[in-house]
């Protein structure tokens, strides 16, 4: 009987093992994860987990009725710690090795530490995990001090919730302006003001130079920045960005380089597949690798390598128009396809005063990506619609406005 495994029990595990029995795949399958936690969704960590808008109760992705239905052995709080294609198995830190035909690597991403800040610490955090989102809230309220340390999505919706609940909230960010590497300085300076106008104390142009602490009790007290600064704190949020989880892999001769390297059907070598957040595989649509770290691509990549692993003499390109969105105090953000390394934005319908606008980004020739905040679905859908055809940027900005 055919064995498939996956390494990752997060949204690309999963969507790796629907996909495989709604396909009609009837082998045996395994879902190896190193959290506790069956699958559950991540984006509402940094949102209504934060917020405690949400109980955890509603983060499971499926309820286990559903996860039995798959017919899987999930081995959770397990990590796999080496694999050997040659003889295809795969070890686990309990000592178990598995065998599989295929390999599926969903093993998502871990959080970046500040150097010389890599012990705990009591009131150093990062946001990755259930636990990690429950920690943080239960020391954020109103008066109390916290600094995040980089200003992306993560740390700006962190940001955001902190404010909401009345706390003090300092955010620090290396670069000049927030975001701009990936948006484009006009774009980043305007998301920037919704912060400012909230009362977040930004600092650009710095970054943190060491993590302050109380070494009687081990607790933060705040942090000194390289500009001679600093900025007392209760807590500090550390979202300076994310690294693959490549590290068992190691030695197996696996191609890795910021991720696993995958080609266009996203296969690293002959019946091992990357799906993910870790996979760094050849997206043709754009013409060009890429690794994304978003929910709603997860899914879709478990599926399209499902598809892949049961049509195997006729596999089929992985090729989609990558999407995620940010909620931000009352700012909803959506993102298309591929932002960095522009050559060209243009504000197509609204305004950024009025934090209200659809932007479209050129690379080389074409469309490759779009953002929108606060603009209604009609007004992206035909943006979206450019992306997947592969639309020159001539014929994608003469696209009729929608107001």
């Amino acid at each position: 009987m055919m064995h498939t495994v996956a390494v990752g029990a997060s949204a690309g595990g999963l969507a790796t093992a629907e996909g495989l029995r709604r396909l009609g795949y009837d082998g045996a399958l395994t879902v190896v994860g190193d959290e506790a936690h069956p699958p559950y969704d991540r984006p509402p960590l940094s949102k209504q987990i934060l917020s405690g808008e949400w109980a955890p109760d509603r983060l499971p992705l499926r309820p286990p009725t559903e996860l039995r239905a798959l017919d899987a052995r999930w081995l959770l709080a397990t990590a796999a710690t080496a694999v050997d294609p040659g003889t295809r198995t795969v070890s686990l830190a309990d000592g178990e090795h598995l065998g599989y035909d295929h390999l599926v690597v969903a093993t998502g991403v871990r959080p970046r530490r500040l150097p010389g800040a890599e012990a705990p610490l009591d009131g150093l955090h990062t946001l990755r995990t259930l636990e990690d989102a429950l920690r943080l809230r239960s020391r954020l309220a109103p008066g109390r001090r916290l600094v995040v340390v980089g200003a992306g999505f993560i740390g700006a919706e962190a940001a955001a919730v902190g404010r909401g609940l009345g706390v003090r909230v300092t955010m620090v960010e290396p670069a000049p302006v927030p975001l701009a590497h990936a948006v484009g300085s006009a774009i980043g300076t305007a998301l920037s003001r919704a912060h400012l106008e909230h009362g977040v104390d930004l600092r650009t142009g710095t970054a943190v130079a060491r993590v302050l602490t109380d070494p009687a009790h081990g607790q933060v007290t705040g942090v000194e920045l390289t500009d001679g600064s600093t900025v007392e704190a209760d807590d500090v949020l550390v979202g300076i960005g994310s690294l693959p989880n490549t590290e068992w892999l190691e030695g197996s001769g696996l191609p890795v380089d910021d991720g696993l390297l995958c080609d266009r059907y996203s296969a690293a070598a002959p019946r091992v597949w990357g799906v993910g957040d870790v996979a760094r595989w050849f997206n043709p649509l754009f013409g060009r690798p890429m690794r994304v770290e978003h929910r709603a691509h997860a899914a879709e990549h478990g599926l399209a390598v499902a598809r892949n692993i049961l049509d195997a003499g006729t596999p089929r390109p992985f090729a989609p128009v990558p999407y995620f969105w940010s909620d931000q105090y009352d700012l909803k953000i959506q993102a298309y396809g591929y932002l960095r390394g522009h050559q060209q934005v243009a504000v197509i319908e609204g305004d950024l005063d009025s934090l209200h606008f659809l932007a479209a980004y050129r690379t080389g020739d074409r469309l490759s990506g779009v953002l929108a905040v606060g603009m209604p679905p009609r007004a992206v859908r035909p943006w979206r619609a450019a992306l997947a055809a592969g639309r020159t940027w001539s014929e994608a900005t003469s696209l009729p406005a929608t107001a």
